[in-house]
């Protein structure tokens, strides 16, 4: 099965232990021997399937996790559903009990084959009586299969794989095996999605005379498409002369014109509300922001929504026509004959803009980059500071969100990514890893809860340490609680029931794994101590410890600060 998968264009694979897998064990082995398959192994089953995930978002081709039977399978769950949510490829090869000992009483033998169902893209086996019984040519179909539907509709694909003993060969048949085994080095299938005359059909009922305002969510496509796709939108913005608020997961290109960075520091006071007539033609999923949902809400039905090519409804306002054949093919097929006029647009992307740098100065001086750690500031001293394009990973809490409105400055400059298609910290860590081990030096930025609900993730950094620089974020529990609104309750209480400290000390945990780590107080130490856990090469913890009530109240306080320059500069009124 693994070489029919290697054939396809299978590159990595993480193994976890197990007898029943132990045929797909002694293949991976033989394969990463030959040099045609990256090999690396992981005692989590949970772990593992984020660290492939991670690889996956990296590369664009789905990674395989090989696990043995009974639990190792329902381990795999969480990572299949933000594989499934997030529209990344992961394949999932499961060893089984054949038939005969299904439903008796045999040890290790569940139900696994219907563990993860619901979130697959495929769900395929082999004979139940075994995977010996299929012949090289279905065994090559079988793989194809899968392989296939991992780069047409990118996904968690399931192999539920039963093996008839003996499971352990000799070491003279494994021999044999090899010695008449071809060396073949795939040619990697780039595939696209339909057309959009073979999905549904472009839809334009946008009038491009009048003004509108163009939201980019997070990007969710095929990574072969990602450059079309960017020229799109550099062409929609330039035709147009629309306004564009971009999350910091949108891939955008870095010249992108037209773009709105603080956007949302601006809401709801200070871009127009549904009277102003704008037209919204918005991509991909929504951004993480409820100010910009109610903003959009205001607009009522007629939104234009463009999915890359995922046809579910990703429109949780229900308010827009979808139309899913992606960007670039919608743009080529409406803008041939149509007739813009983007000097009709000139004064609100003008007011827009004056404003985005207002909000730019009130940051600028009251974030400086000296004193204590707060978690605003260290948002806006990190663009700076990080070398140019070295991609990111932000945690799916406090991280990210900080990131969009501290770090807007950034926006374009580098690749960031967050896995929010499910929006849960699990697996964190080994994610990170994961796109270090295929896209090289990344920095992650994460809080302690995040980061020690994936602590398995160290083990991966022990084994090969990519070189990847944790930033830990360190406010003595789940900060993003105390930026809720959550009623008024004692401090203790608060603690128990949210923000759930612990007494954990992560530098220690670090040492264990054998994985470099220091900790900074002041942010002017921050340059140097950047410096030093990027020069080591591999896997680095850098502590910075945050107070999380003191930083919710300073991120109010920044905010009233940007409403009030802004309503200074407008003679002090605002927009309904």
């Amino acid at each position: 099965m693994l070489l029919c998968l290697q054939r396809q264009g299978l590159e990595r694979v993480v193994l976890c232990p197990g007898s029943r897998s132990a045929p797909l064990a002694l293949a991976a082995g033989g394969l990463a021997d030959q040099g045609v398959l990256w090999l690396t192994t992981a005692i989590d089953e949970r772990s593992a399937a984020f660290y492939a995930l991670g690889m996956a978002a990296a590369s664009g081709h789905a990674a395989a996790v090989i696990t043995t039977s009974g639990t190792a399978v329902a381990n795999l769950l969480p990572a299949a559903v933000e594989a499934d949510r997030s529209g990344l490829p992961l394949l999932l090869l499961t060893a089984d009990r054949p038939q005969r000992l299904k439903n008796c009483g045999a040890n290790q033998t569940v139900n696994q084959e219907d563990f993860l169902a619901p979130v697959c893209r495929l769900f395929s086996t082999g004979p139940l009586e075994g995977l010996h019984r299929l012949s090289p040519t279905q065994l090559d179909s079988l793989a194809s299969e899968a392989w296939l539907q991992t780069l047409v509709q990118p996904g968690p694909v399931h192999l539920n794989l039963p093996f008839e003993e003996p499971l352990h060969p000799s070491r003279e048949d494994q021999q044999r095996a090899w010695s008449g085994w071809d060396c073949v080095v795939p040619q990697q299938r780039q595939l696209r999605r339909p057309s959009a005359s073979a999905a549904d059909p472009p839809t334009d009922r946008l009038e491009w005379s009048r003004p509108g305002v163009v939201v980019a969510g997070p990007w969710r496509g095929l990574e072969a498409d990602r450059p079309a796709y960017q020229q799109a939108l550099r062409a929609v913005a330039e035709s147009t002369g629309w306004p564009v608020l971009a999350d910091q997961l949108a891939a955008i290109p870095a010249d992108l014109p037209n773009l709105i960075r603080h956007w949302e520091l601006l809401l709801p006071q200070f871009l127009p509300a549904a009277e102003a007539g704008l037209q919204v033609l918005r991509l991909g999923p929504l951004p993480a922001s409820r100010r910009l949902e109610s903003w959009l809400r205001s607009f009522g039905s007629g939104q234009l929504l463009i999915t890359e090519g995922d046809p579910r409804c990703l429109d949780p306002l229900g308010l827009s026509r979808q139309c899913s054949s992606g960007l670039a093919a919608w743009w080529n097929a409406v803008s041939a004959n149509a007739r813009f006029a983007p000097f009709n647009c000139r004064e609100l992307l003008s007011a827009w803009s004056e404003a985005d740098a207002k909000v730019q100065g009130v940051l600028d001086q009251h974030l400086p980059a000296a004193g204590g750690v707060t978690e605003p500031a260290l948002m806006k001293a990190l663009p700076e500071l990080l070398p140019q394009g070295l991609p990111l990973m932000l945690a799916a809490s406090s991280p990210v969100r900080d990131w969009q409105t501290f770090a807007a400055a950034d926006l374009g400059s580098r690749r960031c990514f967050s896995f929010r298609g499910a929006s849960g910290i699990d697996g964190t860590l080994s994610l990170a890893i994961g796109l270090a081990r295929v896209q090289g030096p990344t920095v992650l930025i994460c809080g302690d809860l995040a980061l020690q609900h994936d602590s398995n993730g160290w083990l991966l950094a022990s084994e090969s340490s990519p070189p990847l620089l944790v930033l830990l974020i360190d406010n003595a529990g789940g900060g993003i609680f105390a930026q809720l609104p959550i009623a008024s309750i004692a401090s203790s209480s608060f603690d128990q029931l949210f923000a759930m400290p612990q007494r954990l000390d992560p530098l220690a945990l670090a040492a264990a794994h054998a994985v470099p780590a220091r900790q900074l107080s002041r942010l002017e130490d921050l340059p140097s101590a950047l410096e030093w856990g990027l020069a080591q090469q591999r896997t680095a913890l850098l502590r910075m410890c945050t107070d999380r009530t003191a930083d919710a109240g300073l991120r109010r306080q920044l905010r009233e600060l940007a409403v009030a320059a802004l309503q200074q500069s407008r003679g002090g009124t605002t927009e309904a």
